[in-house]
């Protein structure tokens, strides 16, 4: 006979989730699911999944939802939900950026935990209001920023601060793809035409799309706070109504430099971010598209090449490392361990206790930069490039 574990012992149950957007014909929503579900912490039992009941109801039923639980819209997701027993605890809000303002507000005043695509909003008034909320709500708020996920990122980050590298002096970002090379959303590409859209971009096309990742990696990793930036934002398609590339020249407090690109019309590059840091005594260099590498290089040494799950990496890059080195780990490993940073979030939460002080996710906080950034981004380049404070 098994021997029963005790009550303290036993895994904390699966955290009830709902997503808001994500439905038929969506790219990121079905990443969200598959990282919720990746390390088995999350069920999905309910989801506002389309702009229409119609399109929620159909898309709820390929998912294998409850159809009592496939709302019409967010708000009335938000408002049932809270009022069951068996209510989602947590919330995935995978919408075009202009909606996340207001679904993310109604599920916090529920207290129900939110995990949000970012950018946060559509413009930094919104998400200056949305922290507001979030300071106050009884409930986590957790960014998906994912390439924040990555162990050897968090090995970088754990280097940074170690002063393994000595005062940062410049930190380089680029984050160029080709998608967008072409007028696709003219063809009514569901997701060129939401992204090249004001009203549901905001001001930003490659600055808010991807810029704003670079930005955070950049930032997570190096630990430093941005003052200032100059940026020469462009949009090279014709007719197009956003940026679809951008230089941005950065000045961080401290004294330290930094450069970054995005572009969305760079011929050649599927999804290329690069993140390269240097320091008083050494230089690191990790790259998307082959996540288990970090490459550290000291002053007057050859370049030392660190492995997932191989000697030199740390406890930082073990912690979310999920099988043995020379097995690769990816993007859908790196989305999944925000999603599981969050699970341990909300499971202490839940219990009262406190938050391991390992456990790492972006915030709010991370939200508004990213918000912050895009607007001083646009402004600088009005002002001809002009130097801005963010």
């Amino acid at each position: 006979m098994a021997i029963e574990a005790s009550k303290s012992e036993q895994r904390a149950a699966r955290i009830r989730f709902g997503m808001v957007g994500g439905g038929q014909g969506a790219f990121i929503g079905a990443v969200h699911r598959m990282a919720a579900r990746l390390d088995d912490q999350y069920d999905l039992v309910a989801g506002a999944l389309s702009s229409t009941p119609e399109k929620s109801l159909a898309s709820g039923r390929d998912l294998g939802l409850d159809p009592d639980r496939c709302y019409g819209s967010f708000q009335e997701m938000a408002d049932k939900e809270s009022a069951r027993a068996d209510g989602i605890e947590a919330v995935s809000i995978v919408t075009p950026n202009h909606v996340h303002f207001a679904a993310a507000k109604a599920f916090l005043e529920k207290g129900i935990h939110v995990i949000c695509d970012k950018p946060l909003t559509s413009n930094l008034e919104d998400a200056k209001a949305l922290k507001a909320i979030a300071d106050k709500a009884n409930a986590l708020f957790i960014l998906t920023h994912n390439y924040t996920g990555y162990p050897m990122v968090r090995h970088a980050r754990e280097l940074v601060a170690s002063g393994a590298l000595g005062d940062i002096r410049l930190v380089h970002m680029e984050y160029p793809q080709d998608w967008l090379a072409e007028p696709v959303e003219q063809t009514g590409a569901k997701q060129a035409v939401w992204r090249t859209d004001p009203a549901q971009s905001g001001a930003g096309g490659s600055t808010g799309d991807i810029g704003t990742h670079a930005y955070n990696l950049g930032s997570f990793i190096s630990g430093l706070e941005l003052d200032e930036l100059a940026a020469d934002v462009h949009t090279f398609v014709e007719g197009r109504r956003l940026d679809d590339n951008a230089h941005v020249m950065l000045r961080f407090k401290g004294g330290a430099k930094g450069m970054l690109w995005c572009s969305q019309v760079a011929t050649g590059h599927e999804n290329g971010l690069k993140v390269r840091i240097y320091g008083t005594k050494a230089g690191i260099e990790w790259t998307q598209a082959d996540p288990n590498y970090l490459w550290f290089t000291r002053l007057g040494e050859p370049k030392q090449l660190i492995t997932r799950g191989g000697a030199g990496a740390g406890a930082a890059a073990a912690r979310v490392t999920r099988i043995p080195s020379g097995h690769p780990e990816g993007y859908l490993e790196a989305f999944a361990t925000i999603y599981t940073e969050a699970a341990h979030a909300i499971h202490a939460a839940k219990s009262g206790a406190a938050v391991d002080p390992a456990v790492v996710y972006p915030t709010v906080d991370d939200g508004v930069k990213g918000v912050a950034f895009v607007e001083a981004c646009i402004a600088s380049s009005k002002q001809n490039g002009g130097w801005v404070k963010v």
